[in-house]
């Protein structure tokens, strides 16, 4: 079925009778008869279109939120999400560092495949050919075609020159930056990379995170009494490690600098989902509002750099293709719709975020666009059953992974081949590459397969900023 047409009972809410079956039970002939009538109902009782908040995270590390375990800093607004929606267990991003997820996530489809495989920058606005593809469309063009007012607030790093910029892109709101990262304190227009409103640079004077939560109320509060798309990119708990005293001075008992100011900076960001989430509530959309939180990688939790994040149980960090690189949180709550306090334990990918938000919006694809991700409704709702994806891949330069079922092949420059059972094994620990070598054929085939269907990245490559594009 293609990923923009869902059929009319999946979106029903939970306990009632869908078109098909119920037309089933009546037989070809009275169907027939039927079928424009009760079209003609749904219609008349169908609610409006759900408003649509994708929040996306800047290097979390993947044990630092409640419903993950994390004890040393409490995420309630964050945990809600889960509580109140689905928490999925095994979920991962297409690439463990900033941009190319992002392009993965706007457009639904691996990153790859249109050469954005590497983070551009430091970027600056004549950089005309560094960016995301003019030719990729976005999340934010399909839901703008589908009636949606479309706005991001937060952070881009998909290209600074003009045609790369957000509302080139499908946005109609832009606020926020265009690069990689930015200061929590000194937001000033003069700086080389200042904060927009549109393409104007803007003078602020409060702490980021706040502006930017600020900036996200305001726009659900314009937008209330139509249906709307808010991309909203907090950088925390990016580096530079800054926090204000407000939020420092609420974990006294966390010693070591670095983790205090990182749980400083991660309690701001849940206090402005909070606000987010009781200004849906103060606006009477919550209910109808489908809100998806994701981290872009994993923590960068190295000992002496990074930003004090925990990945653990999984393996290693930001960068790398072990899980503790590409498996991040993802909840997914929409009240109407979806049941509360559920987990979905299948393999799914931040590709997903694409056709499950055009599925929930009933806005149609581009009838040749390739998507790779999946509609995850149906899934949740236990209307699909199965897995979403038969196989998942990683490139990020040399080095690639493949996922299949609970295998994963991990292939590292100057390493052997590395096979992995995630069931039993979620930390990487015990490679068995060499009791299963018909599996690591298996999954190198399969990898090498889907390489074939890639272009050579278009700049960079892995752990440099900016290379000479490729030829």
């Amino acid at each position: 079925m293609p990923s923009d047409q869902v059929p009319e009972d999946e979106l029903l809410p939970s306990g009632q009778i869908g078109r098909r079956d119920f037309l089933a039970l009546l037989g070809a002939g009275a169907a027939a008869l039927l079928t424009d009538r009760l079209r003609a109902l749904e219609a008349a009782v169908q609610p409006g279109k759900p408003n649509i908040i994708v929040i996306v995270a800047d290097d979390l590390g993947y044990a630092d939120i409640g419903v993950h375990g994390c004890k040393d800093i409490p995420t309630p607004n964050i945990d809600s999400l889960a509580t109140n929606g689905v928490r999925f267990t095994d979920a991962h991003v297409s690439c463990p560092v900033c941009s190319p997820t992002r392009a993965g996530i706007l457009t639904g489809r691996y990153q790859q495949r249109f050469g954005h495989e590497f983070n551009p920058g430091p970027l600056k606005v004549t950089d005309v050919d560094v960016g995301l593809p003019v030719s990729q469309v976005t999340v934010a063009n399909v839901l703008k075609s589908a009636g949606y007012a479309t706005g991001i607030v937060g952070k881009w790093h998909l290209g600074a020159a003009p045609h790369f910029q957000p509302q080139k892109r499908g946005f109609d709101e832009f606020f926020g930056f265009l690069d990689g990262s930015h200061s929590y304190l000194d937001l000033k227009a003069s700086m080389p990379a200042p904060i927009f409103r549109g393409t104007e640079p803007v003078d602020e004077t409060d702490y980021l995170t706040d502006v930017f939560t600020r900036e996200a109320v305001s726009f659900i509060e314009r937008h209330k009494s139509e249906p709307f798309f808010l991309y909203l990119t907090y950088n925390a708990v990016h580096t530079p490690m800054q926090a204000t005293q407000k939020y420092l001075d609420r974990f006294p008992g966390i010693a070591e600098e670095r983790r205090r100011t990182y749980a400083a900076m991660l309690s701001a960001m849940d206090d402005g989902i909070g606000a987010v989430l009781a200004k849906l509530r103060e606006a009477g959309t919550h209910d109808n509002t489908m809100v998806v939180f994701i981290s872009d990688n994993g923590g960068p939790s190295f000992p002496d750099r990074g930003n004090a994040s925990n990945n653990l149980p999984l393996r290693a960090t930001k960068g790398t293709v072990y899980e503790g690189g590409i498996r991040v949180p993802l909840l997914l709550q929409w009240p109407r719709r979806l049941p509360g306090g559920k987990t979905y334990d299948n393999p799914v990918i931040s590709l997903d975020i694409l056709p499950t938000a055009a599925a929930a919006a009933r806005a149609r694809l581009p009838a040749d666009l390739k998507i790779d991700g999946v509609n995850l409704l149906p899934y949740v709702r236990g209307r699909r059953t199965g897995q979403p994806h038969d196989i998942l891949f990683w490139r990020f330069g040399e080095p690639r992974a493949v996922r299949k079922g609970n295998w994963k092949l991990v292939r590292v420059p100057q390493q052997p081949d590395e096979l992995y059972d995630l069931a039993s094994d979620i930390g990487e620990t015990k490679n068995l590459a060499a009791e299963k070598p018909e599996i690591v054929e298996e999954l190198g085939k399969a990898l090498a397969a889907w390489e074939s269907e890639l272009i050579a990245p278009l700049w960079g490559r892995a752990g440099t900023a900016l290379a000479p594009k490729a030829k």
